[in-house]
């Protein structure tokens, strides 16, 4: 009979053994009750606990509490299942899980491949190579989906997870409004107060796996002054500025007044030292409400081209500014007695590292770097080139980096101003995950991704990016979760597993279709274009092999189409989304041979055609795909208009 003891009593622990009891049961069916126990001095049976209750040893992380380390030695109904800290067990659970057969192919319980079937002798030990493993929210996200993504982190070995903003209406709002897809489904606006509501609730939830809370981001440059940013990247010319506020905002082309007219990516006047106390105090006051957050992101407004101007901005550029503003912060967390980690983000104009100020208190804080106008045609490579930098030039964005080369050297840069921890903020999942729809070397870019990161220094990545990017499979996810706890993860290994995991006995076939469609679309080509003098996309020798995409899906539907119902559940979701993935490129290869003939007209219309028609599924779609988020990327191209006010 199998038991469950708690060695270490933790509410984390508790829950780690909910889910061993839930998937044991599951994978033996006729196993009976698996009783848990609280039981600090159990000899037997399934143990969870700390490592350190255990007497094993932690020595190699440089912070247990941080660092996760798995353990595992069972021989059947006994045995040890530890981790480092309270996360770690939950990880070690789902890695034990995994050994023995289990696998989590994207979010929901329609995405569970639960083999029936007996536990065997189970040996694992491993330290994650990367200390942050996440994913930040963005896009279109509605609640239910949220609850399964963090439900489906750990499973996977993730363990962070951030809420961009105090309020995070603006991308519930996406998809609430039917933002891309107004034809097929009405607008159902919610209000702010069930934004807050929901984010609290996604905050319990994180707390119960122990997961590490990444809060905030942009909004400290406009919420201390009085004015709200809850509408995000929103233009509101009614938006008021208290006037006893004006004085404090950034002085541009002579104006102090909101950038653009929006509240997130208006900068403040930062050689104002009433301004900066101003902001401190109130991201103190923030800190000191919201103690469950571990990594608190002190950002910048977005945007570019919209620092201060003012004579005494001019004396300093904004890094140096941010610096000053980041250690008078330290100081009233130290003052309150606050132990909240700071980040810190090397994005857009803070890209250039300070030229006179440093860090004072270096242990309070993380350095992100957000390569956000790098090019994803080309992955991190392992060797830099020794080149000089150009000196900043203040309000200038065409002088920023499109290489993630010189954004790495930058970040190594400010390594010496803030000799500090380092991560990064990256965009595989925004735009970017649209522009293979063959998905195969989407994959192995983010593998390469983050092994190149590695090398360099970086200790993990938080991905800015859909909640909803597991179409038409979860394979990119895999690769790139699995490459951030173990950066020498066999990635042909790892797409075949998954492959044979979801789609059983035809997974070669489903294989061999990726590649085809992938090789007809080409990544390089959809990610930055044919570099034309006649237009960006203008390519008609790519036109021809965008025809072949009609064939491809033609060749491939009957087989396809003979196993829409398999063995598993999640093989059948599998094969729904599959089929849907048919009718989803032969749609956008219209429109993208029209673009590669020089038709811009032509294939904006077309675009808009198939969107309008593929948003009938979204409903259907909602856990796998972002119907805005795959809008606004292929519109930025196709259509040439920017629908995300952000960078491309």
């Amino acid at each position: 009979m199998y038991r469950i003891n708690k060695i270490t009593l933790h509410p984390v622990v508790d829950f780690a053994a909910e889910e061993l009891k839930k998937y044991l049961r599951m994978m033996m069916p006729e196993c009976g009750e698996i009783f848990i126990s609280a039981a600090p001095a159990a000899a037997d049976g399934l143990r969870l606990g700390l490592m350190a209750d255990f007497g094993l040893n932690t020595d190699e992380a440089k912070d247990p509490e941080l660092d996760d380390i798995l353990h595992i030695d069972t021989d059947g109904e006994n045995g040890i299942i530890a981790g480092s800290n309270p996360r770690s067990v939950l990880l070690a659970v789902y890695r034990y899980l995994y050994e023995n057969g289990c696998r989590w192919l994207f979010p929901g319980v329609e995405g569970e491949c639960i083999p029936i079937r007996d536990v065997v002798p189970t040996q694992y030990h491993r330290m994650a190579d990367c200390r942050y493993r996440g994913q930040c929210n963005e896009g279109a996200e509605y609640q239910s989906n949220m609850l399964e993504v963090i439900d489906f982190q750990p499973k996977l070995g993730m363990n962070v997870f951030m809420m961009e903003f105090d309020n995070p209406k603006v991308y519930y709002d996406c998809y609430f409004n039917a933002n891309g897809n107004k034809a097929n489904r009405p607008a159902e606006p919610i209000t702010a107060d069930a934004a807050r509501q929901w984010k609290r609730q996604c905050e319990a939830e994180l707390s119960k796996r122990g997961l590490q809370f990444h809060d905030m981001g942009h909004g400290w440059t406009a919420e201390p002054f009085g004015i709200s940013s809850t509408n995000g990247w929103l233009r509101e010319d009614d938006n008021p500025v208290p006037e006893e506020m004006r004085g404090y905002l950034a002085e541009v082309n002579g104006v102090r007044a909101l950038w653009g007219g929006v509240a997130l990516n208006t900068q403040f006047c930062m050689s104002n030292a009433e301004a900066r106390t101003i902001v401190a105090k109130y991201i103190a006051e923030y800190a000191c409400r919201h103690q469950n957050v571990d990594y608190l992101h002190v950002w910048l407004a977005d945007s570019s081209g919209n620092h201060c101007e003012c004579a005494h901005c001019r004396q300093k550029i904004p890094s140096d500014w941010y610096v000053m503003l980041l250690n008078e912060i330290d100081e009233r967390l130290s003052e309150k007695g606050l132990a909240t980690r700071i980040v810190f983000i090397c994005y857009t104009d803070t890209t250039w590292a300070p030229e006179t100020e440093t860090i004072r208190n270096p242990d309070r804080f993380s350095m992100m770097l957000a390569a956000i106008t790098r090019t994803y045609a080309a992955c991190v490579p392992q060797q830099l080139p020794d080149t000089p930098l150009p000196r900043y030039r203040l309000n200038e964005p065409e002088s920023f980096p499109q290489t993630v080369e010189e954004y790495i050297l930058h970040a190594k840069q400010w390594k010496k101003a803030a000799d500090v921890p380092t991560l990064v903020y990256e965009y595989h999942f925004w735009l970017h995950q649209y522009r293979d729809p063959g998905t195969l070397d989407f994959a192995r870019l983010l593998h390469d991704d983050v092994k190149g990161y590695a090398a360099h220094g970086f200790d993990g990545l938080i991905q800015d990016g859909s909640q909803r990017s597991y179409f038409p499979t979860g394979y990119p996810f895999h690769a790139y979760a699995a490459t951030l706890f173990d950066t020498n993860t066999d990635l042909d290994a790892l797409r075949e597993d998954y492959f044979r995991h979801a789609f059983g006995d035809i997974w070669q076939q489903v294989l061999d279709y990726f590649a085809a469609i992938g090789d007809a679309f080409d990544m390089k080509y959809l990610m930055d274009g044919a570099d034309s003098p006649i237009g960006r996309f203008y390519s008609p020798a790519h036109a021809e092999k965008l025809r072949t995409v009609q064939q491809i899906a033609d060749r491939y539907a009957p087989r396809f189409e003979e196993h829409r119902i398999m063995p598993m559940r999640a093989q059948t979701v599998s094969m729904r989304l599959l089929l849907l993935h048919l009718e989803y490129v032969r749609g956008l290869a219209q429109a993208w041979i029209l673009k590669a003939l020089g038709a811009d007209q032509e294939a904006a219309a077309a675009f808009e055609r198939f969107m309008e028609s593929f948003g009938r599924h979204e409903y259907m779609l909602g856990t796998w795909f972002d119907q805005w988020m795959c809008y606004a990327s292929l519109h930025r191209q196709l259509c040439e208009k920017d629908t995300c006010s952000r960078f491309d």
